[in-house]
């Protein structure tokens, strides 16, 4: 659970805490901004009268009317246009791309238009614009529909990029992206819709570049993003068992990222594994391993590793897919080689 300290604009005390899914958290945020600001609206395609096919945003266009809540032809490269001129324009669109594998569809807008016009224009045009994605395999849904491609868009300056792993962060990472004035991608783990957790009923946001400690531990560090916190936490669970005591850390934005409590957690635990689910060359986990090895490096008793997705097009196959991807016993293996215990 993410530590108080991480609220920026905490609950109030009075306020309960519920357990729900992480979808019914992004619902709830999305409603609660859309209520808050007049100049929120959602579009993509079947956001409205289906609720996307996740159903995540069920029931929003009964409220909200079509006017906010706005099905698209099937161009996602039109409707991403469309939200970067909105957001030139005042307004602050949530552009739904269906699956993150469709990114390549929409990368001149967002890396050519939206993240440079702030640049471009010598401040004097922003484009505040949050683009909802997906990220993850295991579902089944073959090549085309199950990479994690977020180490494209954190490659681009002038974007920020986010990606919740529980619940309570899904609705403050949310929040925070609409009401920033900068463009955001959100990448959301199609697999972790039905995760539940606590959620506080009060306002909260959580601010950009602040990495949260889900577990602490002494032995080694585990660096985790997405949904390979839950399978950093599920590792940690077994290694406690042997006797290894792991610490978890959720880095929440690829950028900004929060190099410090990378580099403090191992120069506490004197050995790093950096876990993520997009593929493993020129990733995510070669840039935070990057970032240890250098920024902790008299401190490490080991080599820095990585796990990432294998280099390979995502199997349809359930046996070859399950393969492709880090699971709980494969980080428990590497973690018990580099603490000695194998």
């Amino acid at each position: 659970m993410s530590t108080p300290s991480a609220v920026s604009t905490g609950a109030s005390a009075a306020s309960g805490t519920r357990e729900i899914t992480l979808s019914q958290a992004i619902r709830e945020a999305l409603a609660e901004e859309l209520r808050r600001d007049p100049s929120v609206f959602i579009i993509g395609e079947d956001v409205a009268e289906a609720g996307t096919p996740f159903k995540v945003l069920s029931g929003l266009v009964d409220e909200f009317g079509p006017e906010r809540i706005m099905d698209s032809p099937i161009s996602e490269a039109g409707i991403t246009g469309m939200g970067v001129g909105a957001a030139m324009a005042g307004m602050r669109p949530v552009v739904d791309i269906m699956f993150g594998d469709f990114l390549g569809i929409v990368m001149d807008q967002i890396a050519n238009q939206a993240a440079k016009i702030h640049y471009m224009s010598g401040g004097k045009l922003k484009a505040p614009m949050v683009i909802r994605t997906t990220l993850g395999a295991t579902r089944r849904s073959a090549a085309q529909h199950s990479q994690s491609l977020h180490a494209w868009v954190s490659h681009i300056p002038g974007l920020k990029v986010a990606l919740p792993s529980t619940p309570y962060d899904a609705k403050g990472l949310l929040k925070t992206a609409i009401r920033d004035d900068s463009p955001v991608v959100i990448f959301e783990d199609k697999m972790m819709y039905t995760l539940k957790g606590p959620v506080p009923e009060g306002e909260y946001t959580i601010p950009f570049g602040v990495a949260d400690i889900k577990r602490a531990g002494t032995d080694i560090t585990l660096v985790a993003t997405s949904s390979m916190v839950q399978v950093a936490l599920a590792a940690a669970d077994q290694l406690q068992a042997l006797g290894i005591s792991a610490e978890v850390i959720d880095p929440r934005t690829t950028f900004p990222l929060d190099k410090e409590a990378l580099i403090t957690s191992a120069k506490k635990t004197s050995r790093a594994i950096v876990i993520d689910e997009g593929y493993e060359r020129y990733g995510v986990t070669a840039e935070m391993a990057a970032i240890i090895a250098d920024g902790a490096f008299y401190y490490l008793d080991a080599p820095v590793k990585r796990m990432g997705a294998m280099d390979v097009p995502v199997p349809f196959s359930p046996a070859l897919e399950d393969l492709t991807v880090p699971t709980p016993e494969k980080v428990t293996d590497l973690a018990k080689t580099l603490c000695g215990r194998a």
